[in-house]
Order: C-alpha cells, then structure tokens, then sequence
C-alpha cells in the first residue's frame, strides 16, 4: 500500500480473509480500519511550532567550552576559559559565549544528551535521523520527514540546507529522493550570493519553459508507468519546485538576502554565521517549514583554545541576533530552533592542548517554538563527563520536536518494499521542557 493510499494492502486483504474466518463481514472490516485510522489521527499532537531552524555544528562542538563550563573543576578539565553569568539565575556559560549569555532567558539549555556513537557518521546519523544507524536501513532526516508529512507552503521547498546537504544523512533515507533537500548551492555570505538554478537559462522565457515542462512530463509519465522508478518520480518533483519557484516573485525574494537593511545585517555579523542564520530566518518567515545551516567545522583535537576563539565570536553574535529577529518579529512562539552537534569532547584536555570525541554527554540548545524559556535541563556532573541528571537521548530529542510540529513520531512509514518503519524507535516527548504540557 502506497502512502496516501485508502485501499487495502496484500497483507490487508490477508487480514479480510482471517477475520471473515472469525464471522465478520467485509462490511466490518473496513469500519475496523477506519476506527484505527482515527485512533491514529487523535494521538497525532497539535501543532505548536510551524517550521524549524536547526543549527548543526560539525565535529562535535565542546560542552565544556560552550554552553556547559565546569569553572571549579581541575584546570585539566575545565580548560583555558572563565564561566560568565547568564540570563538564567545561577547558570553560566564559556565566555565566548557573551552575547549569547544575555538572550539566555530565552533558551531552553540541554546539558545531558547522551548516546553511545563517538565515530563521526554515527553520531551524525544519531542527531540528524533521531535513529540509530543500520545495517538494513537508512532513515530519514528529521527535514525529510517533515516534507514527507506536510509538503511545500508558498511555492517553497519544504526542506532548505543553507547552504549545501552537510552529510548523506541529512537526506530523505529510505523515503523518495523527492523529499531531499533543496540546496542554495553557495554561501549567502558571498559576494554576489546568488541561488544557483533560480532563474530561467538566457533565452529560455516562461512560455517556452511551460512547452519544454509539458513534454519532459509526459516521456517521464511514461517511464513511470512501465518501471515505476523512483528517480523519474523524484525528478519530476525537483522539477515542478524549480518552476515554482522560477514563476514565483515572492519565493525567489525569500532567498534575496541583499533586502535586508545594513543595520539588521550588521547585528547578525558579516559573517558565514551571521549570513546563513539570516537567510534561514528569511526562508522560514517565508514558508520553508525546516532549514538546516551548518557552521565551522568542531573537530578540535589540537589546540582547541585558538579555535574556540575564531570560531564561537561569529557564532554567538549571529545566534543572539537570531534570536531576538525571531522574538522582535513574533516569530519566535512559532519557530523551533534547535543548536546541535553530533557528540561532545572529552572531560580532560588531552596532550595536544585539543580535547577528543565524547559521546557520554554533551549539550544541545533549544528555543521557541512551545518550549520552556530560562530553562537548563539536566546536568553533566562536576566535570563533564556523564548524565548526572536528566539523561535525554536523540530519540527523545527527535521525537520532542516531532511533537511541537505536529508529528507522532510512532508513525510508521513505507520503507522500500512496502515495509513499515516507525519514524523514530523509542523516543518519548521530554515535556517537562514544554511550556504547555
């Protein structure tokens, strides 16, 4: 059975046989199946957020020189950084970290995520699929999902990565390729940023597109109907979206970057940070429900010190001037932001001066979209190094912003072969870092 499909499956009518062997009709079959489908729709949670900013930080970022400094720990672990007051009484954060320290009561802070993949592509598949990785299977991008559920708005793709797809699992996994990101395809913080494929190719005007468009369609139909591919399929839908958004004015000024004022573009920081965190509040004002941006690379296993210094400035001015864009402009309540690597460093400073993977624990940053302000959740212990308090894993995390758009994460999906596969594995919802639960 086809996704979106009301007719029964081959197991289905299988299931039509065993309960005619039980004395019921095909009548009450149909009204079995129905009741289950509006069982599922009453335990699908109500909207609070209606798109999603997810800022991941590649390599895995340091807890401890960021959103979780251990001031009164050994020197040898709470390395060559002082712990400064925030917005949340009697929290602190590294002092990289100022800006972002004074917009703190804004933010819910998670100091205990934990899993058990310190290898780079697993922990990235972790943060990014809520999903531990598979030997039979590739799951899905939380931004695939979300397109996969809800589809575009505004001619807009629904799922963005500013300013390319960071890994192969930021993809749609074992859904169709057409519910994979749609990529800028250059930094916005370029001069002369342009989206690459955004406008017709010299010569080519609308009438004569929709002609060469109305032919493609019909030879890739087609091919369609005889081998039922799902790469036809998908480029038919990269084509439609690129039309789209070619024929739409609105949707192609979303990614105008240059109609931002001086002043809101100074506050963000010229920087790759400040212009990609910029963008993606502009595309998620304009109707993208998730954008991925990356930033920096994490890996610091040498002299981490210098290079907390060049990276987190740019970072912590951008993400406090996103925050308060999104707040200023009522966008916040309604947006999730999500700030996440793929495992933390090591507790003690290692014989580089650099600090190595470690995935027992380590933080992620969560703001608006329905959840708490002000709040640190959990703790690392005295030095970092295991969930004290409030363990919280990706399935959680995943399944918890699933929630707040509106996803049950226990739904299942078609993998190939018409197999269901729930979208995330024993996740729960974390409510205790929603405001309304």
């Amino acid at each position: 059975m086809k996704n979106g499909s009301h007719l029964p499956s081959r197991r289905g009518f299988l299931t039509v046989g065993a309960v005619a062997g039980l004395g019921l009709h095909l009548g009450d079959f149909f009204w079995l199946r129905r009741a289950q489908a509006e069982q599922q729709q009453q335990t699908t949670p109500k909207a609070k957020a209606n798109g999603v900013i997810h800022i991941f930080l590649p390599g895995g970022y340091a807890h401890q020189e960021t959103f979780d400094p251990k001031p009164y720990a050994p020197i040898e672990y709470r390395g060559d950084f002082k712990a400064i007051p925030t917005k949340i009484a009697g929290e602190m954060f590294c002092e990289t970290l100022a800006k972002t320290a004074n917009i703190a009561d804004k933010l819910t802070v998670v100091r205990s995520l934990t899993h058990g993949e310190a290898a780079h592509e697993r922990g990235v598949h972790n943060m990014f699929t809520g999903s531990r990785p598979s030997p039979a299977l590739v799951f899905p991008s939380m931004g695939s999902v979300v397109s996969h559920e809800f589809g575009s708005r505004n001619n807009l793709p629904p799922y963005i990565c500013v300013p390319n797809q960071p890994n192969q699992f930021a993809g749609p996994g074992y859904l169709s390729s057409s519910f994979a990101p749609f990529s800028l395809g250059a930094d916005p913080a370029n001069k002369g940023f342009k989206v690459r494929d955004l406008a017709l190719a010299n010569g080519i005007d609308t009438q004569r597109e929709t002609r060469r468009r109305t032919a493609l369609e019909a030879v890739n139909q087609h091919f369609i109907a005889k081998e039922r591919a799902d790469a036809v399929g998908a480029m038919n839908t990269f084509y439609q979206r690129a039309f789209d958004l070619i024929s739409s004015q609105a949707a192609r000024e979303a990614f105008n970057i240059d109609a931002e004022p001086d002043k809101l573009r100074d506050a963000y920081g010229r920087s790759s940070a400040g212009a990609r965190m910029l963008m993606a509040r502009r595309l998620i004002e304009a109707g993208t429900r998730f954008v991925t941006l990356t930033y920096g690379g994490w890996d610091h296993h040498r002299q981490i010190a210098p290079q907390i210094r060049s990276q987190v400035p740019a970072f912590d001015q951008a993400f406090a001037a996103l925050i308060d864009d999104l707040n200023q402009r009522g966008l916040l309540d309604e947006t999730l932001v999500m700030v996440s690597t793929e495992f933390g460093r090591t507790p003690k400073i290692n014989r580089d001066a650099g600090r190595d993977h470690w995935s027992r624990v380590f933080s992620v940053v969560l703001a608006g979209g329905g959840v708490k302000r002000g709040l640190v959740h959990g703790s690392s212990g005295p030095t970092a190094s295991e969930p004290e308090s409030g363990a919280l894993s990706p399935e959680d995390l995943t399944t918890t912003v699933f929630h707040q758009l509106g996803i049950n994460a226990e739904k299942r999906l078609l993998a190939p072969g018409d197999r269901p596969v729930q979208i995330v594995k024993g996740g729960q919802v974390r409510r205790e870092l929603l405001v309304y639960e």
